[in-house]
């Protein structure tokens, strides 16, 4: 099967496709029949588990699925991979990122970029943080940022591509719900068919025998000691009542020595989410043109206006840049595999696969792309956007926390620590 090549690429972003896709058939790496783990959500209406179960309608006849890892999800790992392949020098692109390693006590933080945010570049943890001792939204970059558009997208490329192809909306900024919203281009899912659900059993054997009548366990009024069954230990409440014991969301074992993870675990079962089995696994993974059209470039990189007679190559050579970037998020998120959380690997069970969709439907062209060949492509597209002022500085914009920023993840941590993490409710 031919490789991709920029070229077809460039006339495919262009022309009359109207979407660029590849569909993988995967299954459990247990093998056939074992049992997966799907993402869980609180039980809404009359459902009867905590996974988002559906009926889909597939070769003509309608299907039990389950949502196994959702566009927002698949997002986050394709950016993941994206910043792998970043961190490796083997892709080059813009990234804007905040720099913990010289905050004392928050350097394991080290790098946190705009790939992980998860607002993107809109996202707090950039907006409380400073370039040069400036606010970042009032630094030249922020502002450009701020002002962009889906018909002015020139700044949103130069300095965070990625936005452009994950989307992002602008709504904490300075124009609030006006600011500027970039819809996704590329979207994936990965979907259970034929999915029938299972329980999950529980249980635990305390070897050291500690009863539930042990309690109840307080509070230790230092925190250091955490926990104690000597009222005149334990911290007291505002009446001077012991404050019995409790992790944070543990309210139902408030007191006991379970709170503590002492005691017995009696065996119990749980329906509402005890995994799936399968016939296998689909993710499908789309790359929409049409989205990509859409965005305008008016400026070069560089802040000068295109002329007119150069408008349209230039715009198909940015456009082709962000397709050939999302294709190697495909392509490295491929390589990174398919472990989406505990007892739920999958493995792919083809090649992966390019199919260049028509505008009109038929026979889908169809094309391969290597990781090597994934990095190249995206070398090649960029040098072409830079030929018409497009090009980007893969040179980081990194950031400081602001002091007001660094002392409050400070005070979060010590609260988590001293177990005073806020109760839900």
């Amino acid at each position: 099967m031919r490789s991709l090549d920029l070229n077809t690429l460039a006339n495919a972003v262009a022309g009359d496709v109207a979407a660029i896709r590849t569909i993988t058939r995967l299954d459990p790496a247990g093998g056939p029949g074992d049992k997966v783990f799907p993402p869980t959500y609180v039980k809404e209406r009359n459902a009867t588990t905590k996974y988002a179960m559906e009926q889909r309608r597939i070769d003509g006849r309608e299907v039990s699925t389950v949502l196994l890892d959702s566009v927002a999800s698949q997002a986050n790992r394709l950016e993941e991979a994206l910043l792998e392949g970043w961190r490796r020098r083997e892709l080059s692109f813009p990234v804007v990122q905040v720099d913990f390693s010289k905050a004392p006590g928050l350097d394991d933080l080290e790098q946190i970029t705009a790939l992980q945010a998860p607002h993107r570049i809109a996202d707090a943890l950039l907006r409380d943080s400073v370039l040069g001792g400036i606010p970042f939204r009032h630094t030249n970059v922020g502002k450009d940022v701020t002002d962009a558009r889906p018909t002015h997208a020139t700044a949103m490329f130069k300095y965070c591509p990625t936005a452009l192809i994950f989307g992002v909306w602008d709504s904490t900024g300075p124009k609030g719900g006006h600011g500027a919203k970039f819809q996704r281009c590329l979207v994936s899912e990965i979907v259970g068919i034929d999915v029938t659900t299972g329980v999950k059993t529980a249980s635990r054997i305390d070897p050291a025998a500690i009863e539930k009548k042990a309690g109840p366990v307080f509070k230790h009024k230092d925190p250091s000691q955490d926990w104690t069954i000597d009222p005149k230990e334990a911290k007291l409440a505002n009446g001077g009542k012991p404050v019995e014991f409790s992790r944070s969301g543990g309210e139902d074992k408030k007191g006991s020595p379970s709170a503590i993870n002492h005691g017995n675990i009696a065996p119990s079962i749980d329906a509402a989410a005890g995994g799936v089995t399968m016939s296998h696994a689909v993710q499908t993974t789309v790359l929409s043109l049409g989205a990509l059209r859409r965005l305008r470039f008016q400026t070069t990189c560089s802040g000068k206006r295109i002329p007119a007679e150069q408008r349209d190559a230039a715009e198909t050579a940015a456009r082709t840049a962000l397709a050939a970037l999302a294709l190697a998020a495909v392509v490295y998120q491929r390589d990174q595999g398919y472990d989406l959380r505990s007892r739920s690997t999958l493995v792919a069970e083809e090649p992966l696969v390019f199919e260049l969709v028509g505008r009109t439907g038929g026979e889908p062209v169809r094309f391969s792309l290597s990781r090597d060949k994934a990095a190249a492509l995206l070398k090649d597209a960029e040098q072409r956007a830079r030929k018409l002022g497009l090009g980007w500085d893969p040179t980081p914009v990194t950031l400081t926390p602001a002091p007001k920023l660094a002392s409050l993840i400070r005070k979060s941590r010590e609260l988590a620590a001293s177990g005073e993490a806020e109760d839900k409710g």
